[in-house]
């Protein structure tokens, strides 16, 4: 399916080494399902009653990457990417499609959105915090809820990405 290539995260690392390592991993598995779809079948919601879409999904992710990093983490007042609306009550909506939404456009949002999200955790500890819901919360707690969150996401986006054109096992 892809000729992308995918890192294998290290099987013997530090803490931090092996946090990020997975986390990219999961980032590469969502660019991977992807790889090869136009802006049409990336559009499609093709696993019915879900509306995910792979473009939906792409969108997401960048609103995830820029919560959790960004709003979370570091504390911006960075405002929502994609029309809050269009998602009531989800602070990291994006599923929504606006109308000539193209996955180009979403995947190059989400990895402007992976390089703020590294800068943003560079020079912090894994011990390091921000704030959410009025608590402390580690950069080591972000890390293993984004890799929560990217493994689930690429469950779905595999079952949307078999519907489309039977690729799997990415």
């Amino acid at each position: 399916m892809s000729d992308l290539e995918r890192p294998m995260p290290p099987l013997n690392a530090d803490e931090r080494t092996t946090l990020e390592g997975w986390l990219d991993f999961h980032r590469r598995t969502l660019a991977m399902k992807c790889e090869g779809v136009d802006d049409g079948q990336a559009a499609v919601a093709s696993v019915p009653p879900s509306g995910f879409t792979l473009t939906g999904l792409v969108q997401h992710m960048a609103e995830v990457e820029r919560n959790w990093f960004r709003r979370v983490f570091a504390g911006e007042q960075a405002p929502p990417i994609y029309d809050p609306r269009a998602d009531p009550g989800a602070p990291d909506g994006g599923f929504e499609l606006a109308e000539g939404a193209t996955l180009g456009d979403a995947l190059a949002t989400w990895q402007a959105e992976i390089a703020r999200a590294r800068a943003c955790c560079a020079d912090r500890a894994l011990s390091d915090t921000g704030r959410f819901m009025g608590q402390d919360v580690s950069l080591r707690w972000v890390y293993v809820h984004m890799i929560e969150e990217y493994a689930r996401h690429n469950g779905h986006a595999d079952l949307v990405r078999e519907r489309l054109d039977g690729a799997t096992g990415v």
